[in-house]
């Protein structure tokens, strides 16, 4: 057996974190192939699998994951050079988040933004879309999604609570007059996401409170659920930190109708060591903790 190129290890760090051989390659500028015959030449250095095939995915193995800790330690030595006793390495490259569309607009965009200003070489890249937490966390470094995950070989950190209520447009309650009781609701639509589509769970309980209501617009995107509530489509659903913004839109049973929900972040326990991707959760977490009361409706 002999000793490991620390190349080939920092070609593990890539492929450890991203799950992908050709999505390592691309941040690491050179070809799928040289990742697999580097990959097998550290294999055959150590005598020993550092990943497996699961999926489409690769995952590591137990003896790739103390390679992938000394990968971090060379990893740091290697930014480090240049740094000097009293400077930090700076940090540097693309963090992909996966979040829902609201947290995407109103909590994430922020959040790379601080992220941005002080570290300028670090670009956070937004995939705004509604989904459960991936089983291949193969294409983003940090999912946001609602409701506990149940995961394999990741983290799931809780950030914190949102509320959803009953809106109308001022326009529309005075033209079908404003319901007084839960049983009222069944005279008016609902807007809100396409049923059949939806693929979270704590989202389709959320209209537990009225089933007889029928549906008006519905969409894929929570602000065309805005959009076509303050057109007096009917009540919408809607996130109260989203809602809460337009003057035109007034709560329906504030007291009644409301369903309290959870954001989580998940991530892979390797891919949050990466020193970029660690400052954008820690920025997510301020921004969440700043907005909480907006998150919760209280104005």
């Amino acid at each position: 057996m002999t000793a490991p190129s620390a190349d080939d290890m920092l070609i593990l760090l890539a492929v450890g974190r991203t799950g992908r051989y050709v999505t390592a390659a691309e941040q690491l500028g050179i070809n799928h192939t040289t990742i697999s015959r580097r990959i097998a030449a550290l294999e055959q250095a150590i005598g020993a699998r550092v990943l497996v095939r699961v999926g489409d995915t690769w995952e590591l193995t137990d003896r790739g994951r103390e390679v992938l800790a000394a990968a971090e330690a060379v990893e740091a030595a290697v930014h480090s050079v240049g740094g000097g006793p009293d400077r930090s390495p700076s940090l540097a490259g693309v963090v992909r988040i996966s979040a829902t569309d609201g947290f995407s607009a109103y909590i994430a965009a922020p959040a790379a933004a601080q992220v941005q200003r002080r570290h300028p070489d670090v670009a956070v890249e937004i995939v705004a879309t509604t989904r459960r937490a991936s089983l291949q966390r193969s294409s983003v470094d940090i999912e946001i999604v609602v409701g506990e995950p149940t995961v394999r070989r990741a983290l799931p950190i809780r950030l914190g609570d949102y509320c959803l209520g009953l809106y109308g447009s001022r326009s529309y309650l005075a033209a079908h007059g404003t319901p007084a009781s839960a049983d009222e609701l069944a005279e008016h639509p609902l807007v809100y996401f396409i049923d059949s589509m939806l693929q979270v769970d704590d989202l389709d309980l959320a209209t537990n409170f009225a089933p007889a209501m029928r549906e008006s617009v519905s969409s894929t995107n929570v602000f065309v659920h805005v959009e076509a509530t303050r057109a007096a489509a009917g009540l919408g659903l809607l996130p109260c930190f989203m809602a809460d913004r337009w003057p035109d839109l007034v709560r329906v049973l504030p007291d009644t109708i409301s369903a309290r929900l959870t954001y989580w972040l998940v991530t892979r326990a390797e891919t949050l060591r990466r020193p970029e991707v660690s400052a954008v959760v820690e920025a997510l977490r301020e921004q969440v903790t700043a907005q909480r009361d907006v998150l919760l409706g209280a104005r």
